[in-house]
């Protein structure tokens, strides 16, 4: 059967659409941001990378409590209140000119998207039926990515303008995004809450969920393969082959067209929390590979040689980022209590901020210092938490087959509600 191009009408689609919406208005902040406040405001590139980590550490810290509004309030009005949140955090950056106010407006906007990633997964979680949701989420993966492409264009024209009013346009794009996202959702059925559900243990069980936090540990270690094509590849062609400058812009671009077109394929054969293993054990060996060669190009090659070392690794590190993510998306949903999917997915999205945070520091000290040794190292870290993955899940997973650890009734019962509270999926005949 050919893969869908989109996801089956009905919640599904709805969610895609909320999240290219969403897409399109970071890849207009994510272009111009930088150079807006180190050209424009006049911030230093240091104060500005201080100002990011601060910000990221704190928004990694508001996953869990905002994840436990979504399970508590309904995960659809909270995430419409966290995207007009980010919406009006954005229409602040219009006015900023301190750095005080830039770090507060900067927190908040770390704050709100880390909730509203939580927030759309507890969608997923309510609207979706276990089966289906890793499929939607590798098609909300690929949405993302077009939205990605189509806002760093719009980014794009206000870098090639330069003016401080392009730069405030692009933001204006980024707000309203976020506002059309926002709006998308409400489109969407409530999913029930679980406020005055009373079940034994503490109110935030995911932080004192020992198994569930090393799963997410193993997912961070591999998650810092993140800033791989976006820093540490166009620094290297900066160190070692300047005149290839332009080749880490091609490199970005395969990898987001191939996310786009390949993701929902890859993820295919996921399933279950063995079959995540599994890929994400692929994954592990895929990211050694990737830096195995990566790492050749430190050697003394002739330029045509360099370029196509990284175009290979590249192609290693798209299809194990597929994996990857398909993998651990299966597993951190199939390992959260379905009463409590906002929280637990907001634990397990902190992995992004985390490597987000420290990936930066770790890597260009690992790789531009360490050369072929230093990505070897990378590579085998990569390995072995590839392989650590199956043995976590299974650890997380033998309290969890026991009516009595408070996870499988939760899950049967919700899904009972929902099967009978949720709209009819769509057919297969009924989708494009």
């Amino acid at each position: 059967m050919p893969t869908r191009l989109v996801p089956p009408a009905g919640p599904q689609r709805t969610l895609a659409a909320a999240q290219l919406a969403s897409a399109v208005g970071d890849g207009a902040y994510y272009t111009c941001s930088a150079l807006y406040f180190t050209h424009v405001v006049g911030m230093s590139a240091a104060r500005l990378g201080v100002g990011l980590a601060v910000a990221w550490a704190l928004g990694s810290l508001a996953g869990v409590p905002l994840g436990q509004l979504a399970d508590q309030r309904g995960p659809r009005r909270t995430a419409v209140g966290l995207a007009l949140a980010t919406a009006a955090v954005v229409a602040l950056f219009l006015v900023i000119r301190s750095y005080p106010l830039f770090l507060a407006a900067i927190c908040l906007y770390a704050t709100t998207q880390s909730g509203l990633t939580a927030a759309r997964q507890a969608l997923v979680g309510g609207l979706v039926s276990p089966a289906e949701r890793t499929g939607l989420l590798a098609h909300l993966q690929s949405t993302l990515n077009g939205g990605l492409a189509v806002g760093a264009a719009i980014g794009g024209i206000a870098l090639t303008v330069g003016t401080r009013e392009a730069y405030l346009g692009a933001f204006v794009v980024t707000s309203l995004g976020f506002v059309v996202g926002g709006l998308v959702l409400l489109r969407l059925p409530e999913v029930p809450s679980t406020a005055g559900q009373s079940r034994p243990g503490p109110r935030f069980e995911v932080l004192t969920d020992r198994r569930y936090a090393a799963v997410a540990l193993v997912n961070t270690v591999l998650l810092l393969r993140m800033p791989l094509l976006s820093l540490v590849i166009p620094l290297w062609l900066a160190q070692r082959a300047s005149g290839l400058g332009w080749l880490g812009s091609v490199l970005f671009v395969l990898n987001t067209v191939g996310v786009m077109a390949f993701q929902v394929r890859v993820a295919r054969d996921v399933s279950d929390p063995a079959s995540g293993s599994r890929a994400v054990r692929s994954a592990g060996v895929l990211l050694l590979g990737s830096c195995a060669v990566f790492g050749l190009s430190a050697l003394d090659v002739p330029e045509w040689a360099f370029a196509a070392l990284l175009l290979g690794g590249s192609v290693f590190l798209l299809v194990g980022e597929m994996r990857q993510s398909a993998g651990s998306w299966q597993i951190s949903f199939d390992l959260a209590p379905a009463d409590r999917i906002g929280q637990y997915q907001g634990f397990f999205g902190t992995g992004v901020a985390v490597a987000r945070t420290l990936g930066p520091l770790v890597l260009t000290t690992l790789l531009l210092d360490g050369g072929l040794p230093g990505w070897l190292v990378l590579g085998a870290v990569f390995l072995a938490a590839g392989y650590a993955m199956g043995p976590a899940v299974r650890w997380a997973e033998r309290d969890r087959r026991h009516p009595s650890s408070g996870s499988s009734a939760p899950l049967t019962a919700a899904s009972d509600a929902l099967t009978s509270a949720a709209p009819t999926p769509a057919t297969a005949a009924e989708a494009p």
